[in-house]
Parts: structure tokens; sequence; C-alpha cells
């Protein structure tokens, strides 16, 4: 037990990244937790409930938090843990996030990670775009005190740095796939079929090969992760072992150990398969978008389901399943996009079986981001694998992620996207996706 993880807000990719971490490390950690609810009080007061609920440990080495915790709070609450060494992951950076027109920036939320990135002995992010947005932001964020500013932070801070992209390690989804995409299999990476399932070619030491989306020190050319069965992480030099682990295909193993740390609330929902496949051949079919996205304003549902609505008033066909978890306050235009698209609809709401998360995404044709906020973006690369066609933003992490023809300027280029796609959904059931993949060995 000489690896503590501490997560504020237990919920989405923060969850994911733990449970990936658990897993590998087994025996060795033990994960402490809040829910993934109301995160302004989690940013706020983490620090003190969990100054009273992490067990005191003298095998403690490493502790290892999300920069949701004011980590310079809980180092100073509890000096124990203060002595380890702490590596603080950013999944996100208050200096960069929106905040909604009405709203004013907390200057709290960035103080604290600032705080927390000095106290740290090492400082991940999850994209050279996170990274750096924050990095360059301290300078312009300290101004806003009046006077007596700290000097140089940026300095202090940056040789700490390194960019880890989010440890993702994929199902084997080919069961949940159509034909089309299976046929993409073959031809895009050379897999043979093993029973229902399928199995890579011409790897060597396939068991252990990863894919990397990109290396920090790299050039910025632009990759795009492809949909592979088999087991894929990636990771980066520099920060020791184990920041890869895989991933359950079914609910997680670890939410459901008893840890008097762990908080969680489960909603129980399902997608079924037979409403999407019944009837018409597949290729047939009107195009089929997914948004597996939070249910939040900085993924901006507006822009996503303005463009939709334009299609349907165009008479184009389409079909969506919207994704993606909802939290304690839900923006308005969810409820009134589902009543206006109507029949377009095929699934609504949070799925949070994986395996039923993956079929429904192995079942579309295309996966839309429309985020004002992304700093790796684990649902598009996840729906990438499942077969989807990806259209981004040209901006955030995206062109960090994904080759230009993914990427789109303006909601009217997504709008004639598709468009396009909805008169011809065969274009995309026919795309071949570019990929650079490389394969390293630990």
């Amino acid at each position: 037990m000489s690896v503590l993880l501490i997560e504020a807000f237990y919920g989405g990719s923060h969850k994911q990244l733990m449970d990936l971490l658990q897993e590998e490390l087994q025996e060795d950690c033990v994960l402490c937790t809040l829910p993934a609810k109301k995160w302004h009080w989690k940013a706020r007061t983490a620090a003190l409930y969990f100054m009273q609920t992490v067990p005191t440990s003298t095998n403690y080495r490493i502790l290892f938090a999300s920069s949701v915790l004011n980590l310079a709070e809980l180092a100073a609450l509890r000096p124990d843990l203060g002595k380890l060494k702490k590596v603080l992951y950013f999944h996100e950076n208050q200096l960069a996030y929106p905040v909604q027109k009405c709203q004013e920036r907390d200057f709290q939320y960035g103080y604290n990670q600032i705080l927390s990135c000095l106290v740290a002995d090492v400082v991940v992010f999850n994209s050279a775009f996170n990274m750096e947005s924050f990095l360059t932001s301290i300078g312009k964020f300290m101004k806003l005190i009046p006077d007596h500013r700290p000097k140089d932070l940026e300095k202090i801070i940056r040789p700490k740095c390194q960019v880890l992209y989010f440890p993702v390690r994929f199902p084997d989804v080919s069961r949940f796939m159509p034909e089309h995409k299976l046929a993409h299999l073959e031809k895009v990476i050379g897999v043979k079929r093993n029973g229902d399932a399928y199995q890579l070619e011409g790897l060597p030491g396939q068991q252990k090969s990863r894919a990397l989306m990109k290396n920090s020190n790299a050039h910025h050319e632009s990759g795009l992760c492809e949909a592979q069965p088999g087991l894929y992480t990636t990771q980066h030099e520099g920060l020791p072992s184990p920041l890869t682990a895989p991933a359950r295909l079914n609910k997680s193993e670890a939410s459901e150990r008893t840890n008097p740390c762990q908080e969680e609330d489960k909603q129980h929902l399902t997608f079924n398969l037979s409403n999407i496949l019944s009837g018409r051949d597949y290729q047939q079919r009107p195009l089929h978008i997914a948004w597996p996205h939070r249910w939040e304003h900085d993924k901006d549902p507006e822009t996503f389901f303005k463009v939709l609505l334009k299609l349907k008033e165009e008479d184009l066909p389409f079909h969506v399943s919207v994704l993606g978890e909802s939290f304690t306050e839900i923006p308005d235009i969810f409820s009134e996009a589902k009543k206006a698209l109507g029949s377009s609809v095929l699934h609504w709401g949070y799925l949070p079986s994986k395996d039923d998360y993956f079929q429904a995404l192995c079942v579309a044709d295309v996966v839309i981001s429309t985020a004002k906020h992304e700093f790796f973006g684990v649902a598009m690369v996840e729906a990438v694998h499942c077969g989807c066609y990806p259209l981004c933003p040209k901006a955030l992490v995206y062109p960090e992620i994904f080759p230009a023809e993914y990427l789109y300027s303006t909601p009217e280029q997504l709008f004639k996207r598709l468009q396009n796609f909805c008169k011809r959904p065969d274009i995309v059931r026919k795309h071949l996706y570019k990929v650079v993949v490389q394969n390293s060995f630990t």
C-alpha cells in the first residue's frame, strides 16, 4: 500500500484514471474519493474532508491526486502526507477553463491550482495544450492581485511539468460492430477473425504494444488513434510507471470494493441494440450521430443542437444518440432539444454500463464535439476506437490529436459536413481513418 490515490471529483475521466491505476497497482494502493457532484464545493473543501478520512499509514511513498484537490492545504493539514512524493495530475486547468457569460471567473480555483503546483514534486498534464495554456496564463492571472504580486511562478513550476497523455486501454468492441466497421479493421490494421472476436496480426509483441497518439517532444503532426480491438495505452517517459493500466469493459470492479473513502451514486439505464438494428439494411439507415459528452455548458450543447435542428428543418434524415453524464444542474437546452428532435432521437441519457456505452458508439457513424473546453477528450478517442468518424473544433487540444480533415472552424462548416453526410452516409461508412500508430515496449 505504497501509493495513495486521492480524487476529489470521482466521475468521468477522473474516475476512469483512478480505476485504471487502482487495477494496475492492486494491493499496493489505497483510493480515497468524493462523488462527482458540486464541483465547486469539492475544490474548496476536499482537503479538509480528506484530512479526516485518509487512513494513516507508514507505508505510503507516493501521493497521486488530480488538480481538483488543493494539495497545499492537504499537505499543511496532514504533515505525514506532505512528506510523500506528490504527483499532481491535471485533467483540466482553471486558468483556461471557460466560464459562462453570466459568471465571473472565481480567482480562488486557479490560485489553488498554482499553490498545488508549488508544493507538488511532479506536475503532469494530459496534453501539451493543457500544460501550455496553464503555464503561459499564470503571469496574467496573478496580475489580478491588486498589489504585492508574487513573481516568476511560471519559471518555478515549469521544470516540474511534463505531458502524459491520458492512459486509455481499449477493450475489444468488435462484437458490437456492424460488418462495414469490421471490414475496416481488416483493411487498416491487419486483423483476423477468431470466432466472434478479432485479433491483431503483424504487430510484434502485440500484447504490450501501445498506441501513442503523440509525444510531447515531437513536432505537431496530427495523429488519430485508430479503432482497434485489443489493449492500447498512451504513455510518456519521465514519470515512474504505472500511469497506464487496463480499462474494464464492464462496470468498474474498483467501485464495488469496500472503501470507507469512496462514495458514488449509480444510475440504471441500458442501451437496446434491437431498437437500432431492426428493420432496414444497415447501409440504408439514416446517418447516426453520437454526442458522448458531459451535459454542461463548456461542451457547448447549444451549438450541437442548433446544427441538428437546422438539419431537421431541411428534412435531412439522421438519428442521434445523446450520451454522456449529467450532474445536478442540466442546461435547459437538453429537454428543449429532445422534444424538438422527436423521432430522430435513438438514445438519450447516460449509460453507466461500459458494454452499453461502447455498443451505442459502435452502431453510430459520426461522433461530434462542439466543446469550448477540451484538454484531452477521452470520449472522442473512445468513439473513434468504436469506428466513428470524428468531427471536432479546429481548436483546443484537437489539432494535437486529430488530422486536419476531421476538424472544422465554424458551426457553419460543421453543418455543411453533416449535411453532406446525411445525404451520403456511405461516405463515412466507407471511410478509412488516417492513423499514426507507434509501438513501445515496457
